[in-house]
Protein backbone atom coordinates (compact mmCIF):
# COMPACT_ATOMS: atom_id res chain seq x y z
CA UNK A 1 0.00 0.00 0.00
CA UNK A 2 0.97 3.53 -0.77
CA UNK A 3 -0.39 6.47 1.28
CA UNK A 4 -0.68 9.71 -0.88
CA UNK A 5 -2.02 12.87 0.82
CA UNK A 6 -3.11 10.00 4.19
CA UNK A 7 -5.23 7.96 1.73
CA UNK A 8 -4.20 4.42 0.90
CA UNK A 9 -3.97 3.19 -2.07
CA UNK A 10 -2.95 -0.29 -3.53
CA UNK A 11 1.08 -0.15 -4.91
CA UNK A 12 -0.23 -2.40 -7.90
CA UNK A 13 -2.74 -0.38 -9.12
CA UNK A 14 -0.69 2.92 -9.01
CA UNK A 15 1.80 1.56 -10.64
CA UNK A 16 -0.40 -0.10 -13.35
CA UNK A 17 -1.79 3.97 -13.50
CA UNK A 18 1.58 5.22 -14.25
CA UNK A 19 2.74 2.35 -17.02
CA UNK A 20 -1.23 3.19 -18.88
CA UNK A 21 -0.37 6.89 -18.65
CA UNK A 22 3.16 6.59 -19.92
CA UNK A 23 1.60 4.26 -22.83
CA UNK A 24 -1.27 6.76 -23.80
CA UNK A 25 1.19 9.74 -23.62
CA UNK A 26 3.08 7.92 -26.72
CA UNK A 27 0.52 6.48 -28.41
CA UNK A 28 -0.71 9.70 -28.40
CA UNK A 29 2.23 11.72 -29.19
CA UNK A 30 3.18 9.35 -31.88
CA UNK A 31 -0.28 10.41 -33.93
CA UNK A 32 0.07 13.49 -33.42
CA UNK A 33 3.55 13.47 -34.92
CA UNK A 34 2.36 11.94 -37.96
CA UNK A 35 0.97 15.26 -39.01
CA UNK A 36 -3.06 13.86 -38.90
CA UNK A 37 -5.68 16.74 -39.98
CA UNK A 38 -3.17 19.32 -39.76
CA UNK A 39 -1.49 18.68 -36.76
CA UNK A 40 2.18 19.91 -38.16
CA UNK A 41 1.03 23.29 -37.27
CA UNK A 42 1.79 22.57 -34.03
CA UNK A 43 5.05 22.75 -32.16
CA UNK A 44 7.28 20.21 -30.20
CA UNK A 45 5.76 21.78 -27.13
CA UNK A 46 2.23 21.77 -28.51
CA UNK A 47 1.79 17.94 -29.44
CA UNK A 48 3.67 17.20 -25.65
CA UNK A 49 1.01 19.16 -24.08
CA UNK A 50 -1.87 17.82 -25.98
CA UNK A 51 -0.33 13.81 -25.41
CA UNK A 52 0.16 14.42 -21.87
CA UNK A 53 -3.23 16.27 -20.90
CA UNK A 54 -4.66 13.06 -22.47
CA UNK A 55 -2.32 10.59 -21.03
CA UNK A 56 -3.57 12.37 -17.24
CA UNK A 57 -7.38 12.30 -18.60
CA UNK A 58 -6.95 8.58 -19.64
CA UNK A 59 -6.61 7.90 -16.25
CA UNK A 60 -9.33 9.79 -14.66
CA UNK A 61 -11.66 7.99 -17.69
CA UNK A 62 -10.44 4.56 -16.69
CA UNK A 63 -10.77 5.33 -12.75
CA UNK A 64 -14.37 6.48 -13.87
CA UNK A 65 -15.49 3.76 -15.72
CA UNK A 66 -13.96 1.50 -12.60
CA UNK A 67 -11.49 -0.20 -14.80
CA UNK A 68 -8.66 0.39 -11.55
CA UNK A 69 -11.35 -1.66 -8.88
CA UNK A 70 -9.80 -4.90 -7.99
CA UNK A 71 -12.43 -7.01 -8.52
CA UNK A 72 -13.23 -5.65 -11.95
CA UNK A 73 -9.50 -6.83 -13.09
CA UNK A 74 -10.44 -10.09 -12.76
CA UNK A 75 -14.31 -10.14 -14.47
CA UNK A 76 -14.12 -10.49 -18.60
CA UNK A 77 -17.98 -8.89 -18.62
CA UNK A 78 -17.96 -5.94 -16.31
CA UNK A 79 -14.07 -5.38 -18.31
CA UNK A 80 -15.54 -5.12 -21.61
CA UNK A 81 -18.09 -2.81 -20.56
CA UNK A 82 -16.27 -0.39 -18.12
CA UNK A 83 -14.15 -0.30 -21.80
CA UNK A 84 -16.49 0.60 -23.89
CA UNK A 85 -17.80 3.25 -21.88
CA UNK A 86 -14.22 4.25 -21.34
CA UNK A 87 -13.77 4.37 -25.67
CA UNK A 88 -16.80 6.73 -25.40
CA UNK A 89 -15.42 8.88 -22.59
CA UNK A 90 -11.52 9.13 -24.37
CA UNK A 91 -13.61 10.46 -27.41
CA UNK A 92 -14.90 13.69 -25.68
CA UNK A 93 -11.40 13.73 -23.36
CA UNK A 94 -9.51 13.90 -27.05
CA UNK A 95 -11.99 16.46 -28.32
CA UNK A 96 -11.37 18.83 -25.50
CA UNK A 97 -7.43 18.70 -25.35
CA UNK A 98 -7.52 19.37 -29.08
CA UNK A 99 -9.70 22.46 -28.37
CA UNK A 100 -7.86 23.76 -25.44
CA UNK A 101 -4.75 23.78 -26.81
CA UNK A 102 -4.94 23.72 -30.63
CA UNK A 103 -6.17 25.65 -33.36
CA UNK A 104 -10.27 26.48 -34.45
CA UNK A 105 -11.03 23.27 -37.10
CA UNK A 106 -8.23 20.98 -35.23
CA UNK A 107 -10.51 18.74 -33.33
CA UNK A 108 -11.43 16.54 -36.52
CA UNK A 109 -13.85 13.77 -36.14
CA UNK A 110 -10.56 11.63 -37.70
CA UNK A 111 -8.04 13.13 -35.61
CA UNK A 112 -10.06 12.49 -32.69
CA UNK A 113 -11.33 8.99 -33.15
CA UNK A 114 -6.93 8.18 -33.88
CA UNK A 115 -6.27 9.85 -30.46
CA UNK A 116 -9.39 7.71 -28.57
CA UNK A 117 -8.23 4.40 -30.62
CA UNK A 118 -4.57 4.80 -29.53
CA UNK A 119 -5.24 5.86 -26.27
CA UNK A 120 -7.26 2.75 -25.88
CA UNK A 121 -4.62 0.26 -27.20
CA UNK A 122 -1.73 2.12 -25.00
CA UNK A 123 -3.95 1.27 -21.81
CA UNK A 124 -4.67 -2.18 -23.23
CA UNK A 125 -1.14 -2.64 -23.73
CA UNK A 126 0.20 -1.71 -20.57
CA UNK A 127 -2.92 -3.70 -18.78
CA UNK A 128 -1.36 -6.86 -21.03
CA UNK A 129 1.73 -6.44 -19.16
CA UNK A 130 0.23 -5.81 -15.70
CA UNK A 131 -1.12 -9.08 -16.22
CA UNK A 132 2.11 -10.86 -17.63
CA UNK A 133 3.91 -9.73 -14.56
CA UNK A 134 0.90 -10.46 -11.79
CA UNK A 135 1.04 -14.03 -13.49
CA UNK A 136 4.72 -14.44 -12.32
CA UNK A 137 4.32 -12.37 -8.69
CA UNK A 138 6.20 -9.37 -9.69
CA UNK A 139 3.58 -6.81 -8.37
CA UNK A 140 3.94 -9.00 -4.72
CA UNK A 141 5.27 -8.23 -2.19
CA UNK A 142 5.88 -9.96 1.41
CA UNK A 143 3.69 -9.07 4.55
CA UNK A 144 4.41 -10.57 7.94
CA UNK A 145 1.61 -11.21 10.30
CA UNK A 146 2.48 -12.20 13.95
CA UNK A 147 0.25 -13.75 16.39
CA UNK A 148 -0.25 -15.38 19.34
CA UNK A 149 -1.50 -18.86 18.56
CA UNK A 150 -3.90 -18.77 21.80
CA UNK A 151 -5.06 -15.56 20.12
CA UNK A 152 -5.50 -15.54 16.41
CA UNK A 153 -5.36 -12.07 14.82
CA UNK A 154 -8.20 -11.38 12.55
CA UNK A 155 -6.33 -9.87 10.38
CA UNK A 156 -4.76 -13.31 8.74
CA UNK A 157 -8.11 -14.06 7.70
CA UNK A 158 -8.40 -10.64 5.69
CA UNK A 159 -5.04 -10.70 4.66
CA UNK A 160 -5.72 -11.72 1.31
CA UNK A 161 -8.88 -9.38 0.96
CA UNK A 162 -8.63 -5.91 -1.10
CA UNK A 163 -4.94 -5.74 -2.47
CA UNK A 164 -3.85 -9.33 -3.08
CA UNK A 165 -0.60 -8.48 -4.54
CA UNK A 166 1.00 -9.45 -1.29
CA UNK A 167 2.16 -12.40 -0.08
CA UNK A 168 1.81 -13.18 3.64
CA UNK A 169 4.31 -14.60 5.53
CA UNK A 170 2.17 -15.89 8.53
CA UNK A 171 4.12 -16.40 11.86
CA UNK A 172 3.15 -17.48 15.32
CA UNK A 173 5.47 -16.36 18.11
CA UNK A 174 4.69 -18.10 21.32
CA UNK A 175 6.24 -15.27 23.19
CA UNK A 176 4.99 -12.33 21.92
CA UNK A 177 7.07 -9.45 24.01
CA UNK A 178 8.45 -6.94 22.28
CA UNK A 179 11.88 -8.22 23.05
CA UNK A 180 11.57 -11.79 21.81
CA UNK A 181 9.81 -10.09 18.20
CA UNK A 182 13.24 -7.84 18.17
CA UNK A 183 15.28 -10.86 18.30
CA UNK A 184 13.22 -13.00 16.15
CA UNK A 185 12.81 -10.63 12.74
CA UNK A 186 15.80 -8.53 12.76
CA UNK A 187 16.73 -5.81 10.33
CA UNK A 188 18.87 -8.15 7.98
CA UNK A 189 16.07 -10.86 8.16
CA UNK A 190 13.65 -8.16 6.77
CA UNK A 191 15.41 -7.04 4.33
CA UNK A 192 16.52 -10.61 2.92
CA UNK A 193 12.47 -11.68 3.41
CA UNK A 194 12.06 -8.97 1.53
CA UNK A 195 9.28 -7.78 3.97
CA UNK A 196 6.78 -4.86 3.44
CA UNK A 197 4.71 -4.55 6.85
CA UNK A 198 4.68 -6.17 9.96
CA UNK A 199 1.30 -6.59 11.39
CA UNK A 200 2.09 -7.20 15.54
CA UNK A 201 -0.17 -6.99 18.59
CA UNK A 202 0.54 -3.58 20.27
CA UNK A 203 1.80 -5.45 23.13
CA UNK A 204 4.40 -7.00 21.44
CA UNK A 205 6.11 -3.73 19.84
CA UNK A 206 8.64 -2.19 21.44
CA UNK A 207 11.55 0.21 20.58
CA UNK A 208 14.07 -2.25 19.35
CA UNK A 209 11.44 -3.83 16.97
CA UNK A 210 10.64 0.00 16.09
CA UNK A 211 14.51 0.82 15.23
CA UNK A 212 14.78 -2.56 12.98
CA UNK A 213 11.67 -1.60 10.86
CA UNK A 214 12.69 2.22 10.43
CA UNK A 215 16.54 0.56 9.63
CA UNK A 216 15.08 -1.90 6.92
CA UNK A 217 12.13 0.39 5.71
CA UNK A 218 8.78 -1.75 6.76
CA UNK A 219 5.95 -0.47 7.97
CA UNK A 220 4.59 -1.86 11.71
CA UNK A 221 1.50 -1.63 11.99
CA UNK A 222 -1.21 -2.93 14.38
CA UNK A 223 -4.01 -4.91 13.46
CA UNK A 224 -6.65 -1.90 13.02
CA UNK A 225 -3.92 0.13 11.63
CA UNK A 226 -3.97 -2.92 8.70
CA UNK A 227 -7.40 -3.60 7.85
CA UNK A 228 -7.84 0.34 7.67
CA UNK A 229 -5.01 0.20 4.48
CA UNK A 230 -6.57 -2.86 3.27
CA UNK A 231 -9.93 -2.32 3.16
CA UNK A 232 -10.16 1.63 3.40
CA UNK A 233 -12.31 1.84 6.75
CA UNK A 234 -12.05 1.88 10.30
CA UNK A 235 -13.05 -0.21 13.06
CA UNK A 236 -15.18 2.68 14.65
CA UNK A 237 -15.87 0.41 17.91
CA UNK A 238 -12.50 0.41 19.03
CA UNK A 239 -11.81 4.70 18.72
CA UNK A 240 -10.87 5.76 21.18
CA UNK A 241 -12.95 8.69 22.91
CA UNK A 242 -10.94 11.15 21.87
CA UNK A 243 -9.61 10.49 18.36
CA UNK A 244 -11.42 12.83 16.75
CA UNK A 245 -9.49 15.75 18.49
CA UNK A 246 -6.55 14.08 16.97
CA UNK A 247 -8.01 13.99 13.10
CA UNK A 248 -5.91 16.90 11.56
CA UNK A 249 -8.84 17.22 8.48
CA UNK A 250 -11.21 17.67 10.87
CA UNK A 251 -8.82 21.17 11.69
CA UNK A 252 -8.55 22.56 8.19
CA UNK A 253 -5.79 25.92 7.50
CA UNK A 254 -7.82 28.76 5.89
CA UNK A 255 -6.15 28.30 2.46
CA UNK A 256 -7.23 24.80 2.14
CA UNK A 257 -11.13 26.07 3.39
CA UNK A 258 -10.93 28.54 1.25
CA UNK A 259 -10.17 26.35 -1.50
CA UNK A 260 -12.87 23.72 -1.14
CA UNK A 261 -15.74 26.11 -0.87
CA UNK A 262 -14.28 27.81 -4.07
CA UNK A 263 -14.34 24.84 -5.69
CA UNK A 264 -18.07 23.63 -4.55
CA UNK A 265 -18.82 26.63 -5.85
CA UNK A 266 -17.51 26.77 -9.26
CA UNK A 267 -18.40 22.62 -9.54
CA UNK A 268 -22.04 23.03 -8.65
CA UNK A 269 -22.58 26.28 -10.80
CA UNK A 270 -21.30 24.26 -13.80
CA UNK A 271 -22.88 21.30 -13.17
CA UNK A 272 -26.21 23.49 -12.36
CA UNK A 273 -25.45 24.88 -15.86
CA UNK A 274 -24.23 21.43 -18.05
CA UNK A 275 -27.80 19.55 -16.53
CA UNK A 276 -30.39 22.57 -16.85
CA UNK A 277 -32.40 21.01 -19.77
CA UNK A 278 -32.26 17.63 -17.54
CA UNK A 279 -33.67 18.99 -14.93
CA UNK A 280 -35.82 21.15 -16.57
CA UNK A 281 -37.56 18.04 -18.50
CA UNK A 282 -37.28 15.92 -15.27
CA UNK A 283 -39.77 18.53 -13.80
CA UNK A 284 -41.77 18.34 -15.99
CA UNK A 285 -42.23 14.34 -16.11
CA UNK A 286 -42.22 14.08 -12.50
CA UNK A 287 -45.10 17.00 -12.65
CA UNK A 288 -47.12 14.59 -15.40
CA UNK A 289 -46.35 11.13 -13.92
CA UNK A 290 -48.14 11.48 -10.61
CA UNK A 291 -50.17 14.53 -8.80
CA UNK A 292 -48.03 16.61 -6.15
CA UNK A 293 -44.64 19.47 -5.97
CA UNK A 294 -41.84 18.72 -8.22
CA UNK A 295 -39.68 19.38 -5.61
CA UNK A 296 -39.14 17.50 -2.70
CA UNK A 297 -38.27 19.32 0.77
CA UNK A 298 -36.89 17.39 3.89
CA UNK A 299 -35.59 18.30 6.91
CA UNK A 300 -31.47 16.64 7.46
CA UNK A 301 -29.16 17.14 9.97
CA UNK A 302 -26.12 18.43 8.72
CA UNK A 303 -22.50 20.17 9.98
CA UNK A 304 -22.39 20.07 13.93
CA UNK A 305 -25.95 18.30 13.44
CA UNK A 306 -27.59 21.40 12.53
CA UNK A 307 -30.88 21.32 10.20
CA UNK A 308 -31.55 22.28 7.23
CA UNK A 309 -33.59 21.93 4.19
CA UNK A 310 -32.45 19.65 1.52
CA UNK A 311 -33.94 19.77 -1.98
CA UNK A 312 -34.64 16.45 -4.33
CA UNK A 313 -37.08 15.87 -7.26
CA UNK A 314 -39.85 13.99 -5.83
CA UNK A 315 -39.47 10.31 -6.42
CA UNK A 316 -41.85 9.35 -4.04
CA UNK A 317 -45.97 9.47 -3.87
CA UNK A 318 -47.26 12.29 -1.71
CA UNK A 319 -47.82 11.53 1.85
CA UNK A 320 -45.19 8.58 1.51
CA UNK A 321 -44.53 8.31 5.23
CA UNK A 322 -47.82 8.07 6.80
CA UNK A 323 -48.19 9.80 9.87
CA UNK A 324 -44.99 11.52 9.30
CA UNK A 325 -42.30 8.53 10.91
CA UNK A 326 -39.41 8.38 9.16
CA UNK A 327 -39.04 5.18 6.77
CA UNK A 328 -35.96 3.53 4.93
CA UNK A 329 -36.38 3.06 1.07
CA UNK A 330 -36.57 -0.77 0.14
CA UNK A 331 -36.00 -2.49 -2.80
CA UNK A 332 -39.31 -2.28 -5.10
CA UNK A 333 -40.66 0.31 -2.77
CA UNK A 334 -44.41 0.54 -3.71
CA UNK A 335 -44.10 4.24 -2.86
CA UNK A 336 -41.66 5.05 -5.27
CA UNK A 337 -43.50 6.13 -8.45
CA UNK A 338 -42.61 5.02 -12.49
CA UNK A 339 -40.58 7.96 -13.25
CA UNK A 340 -39.29 8.17 -9.44
CA UNK A 341 -37.82 4.70 -10.24
CA UNK A 342 -35.71 5.78 -13.18
CA UNK A 343 -34.37 9.02 -11.28
CA UNK A 344 -33.10 7.41 -8.12
CA UNK A 345 -31.26 4.48 -10.75
CA UNK A 346 -29.85 7.84 -12.41
CA UNK A 347 -29.13 9.57 -9.70
CA UNK A 348 -30.98 12.47 -11.36
CA UNK A 349 -33.39 12.95 -8.23
CA UNK A 350 -30.10 14.14 -6.63
CA UNK A 351 -29.76 17.49 -8.56
CA UNK A 352 -31.09 19.84 -6.81
CA UNK A 353 -28.69 19.08 -3.91
CA UNK A 354 -26.34 21.64 -6.06
CA UNK A 355 -28.52 24.58 -4.76
CA UNK A 356 -27.63 22.90 -0.99
CA UNK A 357 -23.85 23.32 -1.76
CA UNK A 358 -24.66 26.84 -2.80
CA UNK A 359 -26.09 27.87 -0.20
CA UNK A 360 -23.33 26.21 1.92
CA UNK A 361 -25.61 23.98 3.75
CA UNK A 362 -23.34 20.59 2.03
CA UNK A 363 -19.96 20.14 -0.15
CA UNK A 364 -20.15 17.74 -3.09
CA UNK A 365 -18.10 15.51 -1.05
CA UNK A 366 -19.22 14.13 2.44
CA UNK A 367 -21.15 11.75 4.67
CA UNK A 368 -24.61 11.65 3.22
CA UNK A 369 -26.82 13.84 5.47
CA UNK A 370 -29.65 11.90 7.73
CA UNK A 371 -32.76 12.52 8.45
CA UNK A 372 -32.86 13.85 11.83
CA UNK A 373 -34.89 11.42 13.80
CA UNK A 374 -32.47 8.69 12.09
CA UNK A 375 -29.56 10.48 13.42
CA UNK A 376 -30.97 10.79 17.30
CA UNK A 377 -31.69 6.40 16.65
CA UNK A 378 -28.59 5.21 15.24
CA UNK A 379 -26.64 7.75 17.76
CA UNK A 380 -28.13 6.02 20.41
CA UNK A 381 -26.73 2.48 19.49
CA UNK A 382 -23.81 2.93 17.46
CA UNK A 383 -20.68 4.29 18.84
CA UNK A 384 -19.00 7.58 17.36
CA UNK A 385 -22.29 8.04 15.11
CA UNK A 386 -22.44 11.83 15.66
CA UNK A 387 -18.61 12.14 14.75
CA UNK A 388 -19.55 11.80 11.17
CA UNK A 389 -21.12 15.50 11.30
CA UNK A 390 -17.67 17.09 12.29
CA UNK A 391 -17.48 17.58 8.05
CA UNK A 392 -20.16 18.95 6.08
CA UNK A 393 -22.68 16.50 4.68
CA UNK A 394 -21.89 15.51 0.75
CA UNK A 395 -23.90 14.91 -2.58
CA UNK A 396 -21.31 11.98 -2.92
CA UNK A 397 -19.30 10.13 -0.40
CA UNK A 398 -16.60 7.97 0.57
CA UNK A 399 -19.52 5.73 1.84
CA UNK A 400 -21.80 5.98 -0.92
CA UNK A 401 -18.98 4.89 -3.68
CA UNK A 402 -17.79 1.88 -1.48
CA UNK A 403 -20.99 0.23 -0.43
CA UNK A 404 -24.57 0.10 -1.33
CA UNK A 405 -27.64 2.20 -0.70
CA UNK A 406 -28.19 1.99 3.42
CA UNK A 407 -31.54 0.64 4.62
CA UNK A 408 -30.58 -0.75 8.20
CA UNK A 409 -28.86 -0.49 11.15
CA UNK A 410 -26.32 -2.93 10.16
CA UNK A 411 -26.17 -0.62 7.03
CA UNK A 412 -25.50 2.10 8.92
CA UNK A 413 -22.54 0.76 10.64
CA UNK A 414 -21.12 -0.04 7.14
CA UNK A 415 -21.21 3.04 6.12
CA UNK A 416 -19.87 4.97 9.21
CA UNK A 417 -17.06 2.62 8.97
CA UNK A 418 -16.54 4.36 5.91
CA UNK A 419 -17.60 7.74 6.58
CA UNK A 420 -15.22 7.75 9.36
CA UNK A 421 -12.21 6.94 7.46
CA UNK A 422 -13.21 9.87 4.96
CA UNK A 423 -13.41 12.10 8.09
CA UNK A 424 -10.01 11.19 9.39
CA UNK A 425 -8.52 11.61 6.13
CA UNK A 426 -10.14 13.91 4.47
CA UNK A 427 -8.48 16.16 1.63
CA UNK A 428 -8.60 17.57 -1.70
CA UNK A 429 -6.92 14.57 -3.30
CA UNK A 430 -9.59 12.16 -2.17
CA UNK A 431 -12.46 14.13 -2.67
CA UNK A 432 -11.09 13.79 -6.06
CA UNK A 433 -10.96 10.17 -5.74
CA UNK A 434 -14.65 10.31 -4.64
CA UNK A 435 -15.84 12.50 -7.74
CA UNK A 436 -14.20 10.15 -9.90
CA UNK A 437 -16.02 7.39 -8.50
CA UNK A 438 -19.05 8.87 -8.43
CA UNK A 439 -18.95 8.88 -12.09
CA UNK A 440 -18.75 4.71 -12.03
CA UNK A 441 -21.43 4.88 -9.61
CA UNK A 442 -24.18 6.69 -11.60
CA UNK A 443 -23.07 5.44 -14.78
CA UNK A 444 -23.07 1.96 -13.82
CA UNK A 445 -26.42 2.16 -11.34
CA UNK A 446 -24.37 0.60 -8.60
CA UNK A 447 -26.79 0.51 -5.02
CA UNK A 448 -29.59 2.35 -6.69
CA UNK A 449 -32.55 1.76 -5.00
Amino acid sequence: MTSIFGHNIRSDLIGLYAAEALAVFLAAYSILTWGLDGTAVLGDAQLGLVAAMLAVCSGLVLGASGLYQPEVLSRARRLATGSAVAMLLLLIAAWLCLRIIGPVGLSTPGLVAALAVGAVAGAISARFCYAIASRIGLPKRRLLIIRDPADPSPAAGQSEGKGAQLRTLEVCVADASGGGLAQAFGCEWLRAQNIWAIVAPGSAVDDTLRQHCRSAGVRLLSEDEFLECRLNRVAFDRLPQDWLSRARSTRPNRVEAALRRGFDIVVALALLLFTLPVMLVTALLVRLDSKGPVFYRQERSGLHRRSFTLYKFRSMVVDAEAGGTPRWATPGDPRVTPFGRLIRLTRIDELPQLLNVLRGDMALVGPRPERPGFVQQLGDIIPHYHDRASVKPGITGWAQVNYPYGASVEDARMKLAYDLYYVARRSLFLDLLILVATVRVVLFQEGAR
